[in-house]
């Protein structure tokens, strides 16, 4: 942490804090001034106080606590389901799934780590750790857009190729290093004010919403994510076009089942850009107006709160527009249920044995009236029909986690 507290460190613009001292913080409170200056400048520090004492949680940031513990548990639930499901199917789309879930559990992490560092706590953060308490939040946003990305391209070359898809170990090699560029990329954009692009030493180029970054660099982040939306825009209009097309050609299940997964990940795209669209556009706000000229600045919290909730929807759209992520989801929820302790396999296992006794008792009275039947009375010969094979009865999720809990 020393080298990025010299990269954030005031001693290149001195006369900016004349009298203060050499860190640039007050020994005796704990106090940045750093951070107190660039607040006062921006006007953020309007009705707030500033006090020595430790603060306690109000109500708003309880419930904001609550959600951002519920975000991440919920996104963890999803991750460990989609990455049983990799294992077992090895579909690539499940990469690209586990990797937006990835960036959903950071956003919330990060949303959690915002709110307790939040408030009388902003101002005894040193200039690097308020730089890497905010970055988080954009290194998680950078993850989120390039994994839309990825999906896209992915589904687009899929969807593209002629003949049957398979996955080979070259496509898996290439999902794999494409995941970790995007999060090499999101972790370079999210962290550069922190390796020196921010407004420690111009006070006037700060940012009303985030006092020690820069304009400049808000107004690159927004233009990147921008171009990326639009891309993914380009690309699954190509791809409905594609699908519309070549409707009544190749096998009508397979269609279908590509046709339901990308309604499923347009609607992320969609619930993306409507929870994270009036934060972008708040920081488009904030680039062209100078400090204290915009109100609407001072109340961002409904906006980045509304930016967090896409993070806690993405397991719900997953389980809704996917039975194999319901599926999945499901029998690791009822394998947790065992293991912790809450349901006990005998209540499972005497309706199942119940019920597969009345099956098999039914089937043998049956069979003995048919046989009592023809030899009382046997009818004239008929071509007899070749008889159906049995079918496999599948494992139900109860069975298949009472399988794993006794294993």
């Amino acid at each position: 942490m020393s080298i990025f507290s010299a990269l954030t460190s005031t001693s290149s613009c001195p006369h900016l804090y004349h009298g203060y001292p050499s860190n640039a913080s007050n020994g005796s409170t704990g106090i940045s001034h750093v951070i107190l200056r660039h607040y006062n400048h921006t006007g953020r520090l309007q009705n707030r106080t500033i006090s020595n004492q430790q603060s306690h949680i109000g109500a708003t940031a309880a419930v904001l606590l609550f959600f951002s513990v519920l975000i991440i548990l919920e996104n963890l639930l999803v991750l460990v389901a989609v990455v049983s499901r990799i294992r077992r199917s090895r579909r690539w789309v499940y990469v690209c799934i586990a990797n937006i879930t990835l960036s959903d559990l950071l956003t919330g992490a990060a949303y959690l780590v915002n709110i307790c560092m939040s408030g009388s706590q902003t101002f005894r953060l040193s200039p690097a750790l308020w730089l890497f308490r905010e970055g988080l939040l954009f290194v998680a946003l950078a993850a989120s857009i390039f994994s839309l990305l990825l999906i896209a391209v992915e589904r687009y070359t899929t969807m593209m190729t002629p003949g049957p898809q398979k996955s080979t170990r070259t496509t898996y090699y290439r999902i794999y290093g494409l995941v970790v560029l995007c999060w090499l990329l999101a972790l370079v954009i999210g962290f550069l004010p922190l390796l020196g692009w921010n407004c420690v030493c111009s006070l006037d180029g700060c940012s009303t919403l985030l006092p020690l970054y820069s304009k400049t660099y808000i107004f690159f982040s927004l233009i990147i994510f921008f171009l990326i939306l639009l891309a993914i825009g380009v690309l699954y209009g190509a791809i409905y076009c594609h699908v519309h097309r070549s409707a009544r050609l190749g096998p009508q299940r397979s269609r279908k089942r590509s046709l339901a997964l990308l309604k499923t990940v347009i609607t992320i795209v969609g619930v993306f850009l409507l929870c994270w669209g009036p934060l972008f556009m708040l920081l488009l706000v904030d680039y062209f107006c100078a400090s204290r000229q915009c109100a609407l600045l001072f109340s961002a919290d409904f906006c980045i709160s509304l930016a967090v909730l896409n993070s806690g929807l993405n397991p719900v759209i997953y389980a809704l527009g996917s039975s194999d992520m319901r599926k999945a989801m499901a029998e690791l929820l009822c394998c947790c249920c065992l293991r912790v302790g809450l349901c006990h396999p005998d209540t499972f296992t005497s309706k199942d044995t119940s019920s597969t006794s009345e099956t098999r008792r039914d089937s043998l009275r049956n069979s003995f009236n048919k046989i009592r039947n023809l030899s009382v009375a046997s009818p004239p010969s008929s071509p007899t029909k070749p008889r159906r094979t049995p079918r496999k009865s599948r494992l139900s999720t109860t069975t298949s986690c009472l399988s794993v809990s006794s294993g």
